[in-house]
């Protein structure tokens, strides 16, 4: 830092691997323990919050492993339906579907001789992780429609999920057996918050890579919006980061950017710390249903790991419930949907709030409550939320 300003030069990246940016005691010892990782065949099962890097510490492990110069396949296991999961892992025969018209070799065969990343592992159907617990117990994969005895592929499988695998043991969504599979070494990814001296490092970095794509003129970030972004709580971690730096890239058309380039709620954060309680708490929730109701972000991944680290209270996550029960008008399962959850999810949903002492009483909310107070009536509620719940 010179004369108030912060220099902006991206570190250069490692030739044949991603690089992990950072130089805190965490990202150290995470350094470490991917070194140690690489030299085995052994399975990961690589957990963290949305956004922390997650895919990068399994390519990471990948190209310091044997397995370098071979495939390394990621799979987002959330983004597919179960039969179009099952064709995109062990691929598929001509003719065994609608639009199947000649074979298709699947990841796990695409990638032999490498490693096959399965992102969002937790999202996998009970039937999708038998047939992942199958192929990890034989090395065999069945392609979809195919009559023969399957075919032997050698791959390292590295899982990866920011849910509690744990938990969705003891409600009977996740299979112990694949779990133990899965998780013979466990690498916790730090959130981005616990680990604030190495934003400004990100920073440089993401500049320096969006500045070469797009010719932007920025060449520094002054120390005054330097520090907003290090004390920022960044609850979309890395990922968050890069598209705020993106975003600086493409809109700003000068050299330095400064505190009121950056966006409202980084500015607003320490004014937001000063502010009295209920004000405050008020300040959150806002924040957190925002990302719940313009951004479709679902409750486990916003406020959920937030409460559970101790980043938010409470009486935070009663704020948003309330929100949500004035939108679904007293209605627990409207709340669900309007939270991004799956219809699985409802009963987790309501364990926790009971768990937590988080619940709010919803009678209050009810329509008719709402018109004998004279209070009007409560907001629209979109049509596709208020289908009768299953």
């Amino acid at each position: 830092m010179e004369g108030g300003r912060v220099s902006t030069v991206a570190p250069a990246r490692a030739k044949g691997a991603i690089q992990l940016i950072g130089r805190s005691a965490d990202v150290v010892a995470l350094k470490q323990e991917i070194e140690r990782v690489a030299r085995s065949d052994a399975k990961v099962l690589i957990t963290g919050e949305s956004g922390v890097g997650k895919e990068i510490v399994a390519h990471t492990i990948h190209a310091h492993s044997p397995r370098a110069g071979a495939v390394f396949a990621p799979v987002n296991c959330a983004g597919l339906p179960e039969t179009l999961l099952e064709s995109e892992l062990f691929g598929h025969v001509r003719g065994s579907f609608t639009g199947a018209y000649r074979d298709k070799p699947g990841k796990l065969e695409s990638a032999h001789n490498g490693t096959v990343f399965l992102d969002e592992i937790g999202e996998m159907t009970l039937r999708m992780q038998g047939l992942l617990l199958r192929f990890l117990e034989t090395g065999e994969l069945q392609k979809v429609g195919a009559d023969d005895g399957g075919r032997k592929v050698n791959v390292r499988v590295i899982a990866a999920t920011n849910r509690n695998l744990r938990e969705m043991i003891a409600q009977g969504t996740f299979r112990e057996d694949l779990f133990y599979r899965l998780n013979v070494i466990l690498i916790v990814v730090p959130p981005l918050r616990d680990r604030r001296e190495d934003i400004p490092l990100l920073v440089d970095y993401f500049l320096g890579r969006f500045k070469t794509a797009s010719g932007s003129p920025i060449s520094e970030v002054s120390a005054a919006a330097m520090k907003a972004l290090t004390e920022y709580s960044w609850p979309g971690n890395v990922r968050e980061l890069e598209n705020v730096v993106e975003r600086m890239v493409v809109t700003l058309q000068r050299s330095t950017v400064e505190i009121d380039d950056l966006p409202s709620e980084i500015k607003a954060h320490d004014v937001v710390a000063l502010r009295p309680k209920r004000e405050r708490r008020r300040t959150v929730a806002d924040d957190l249903y925002k990302r719940l109701l313009d951004h479709k972000e679902s409750f486990w991944s916003t406020v959920y790991p937030l409460f559970m680290e101790r980043e938010i209270t409470r009486a935070n996550v009663r704020e948003v419930v309330r929100r949500g029960l004035e939108e679904a008008r007293g209605n627990y399962k409207i709340v669900a949907r309007i939270f991004n959850m799956e219809p699985r999810d409802y009963k987790r949903f309501l364990n926790f709030l009971r768990k937590h002492d988080c619940q709010v009483p919803f009678k209050e909310y009810r329509y008719h409550t709402l018109q004998a107070t004279g209070f009007g009536s409560p907001k629209p509620v979109a049509r596709s939320l208020l289908k009768p719940a299953a």
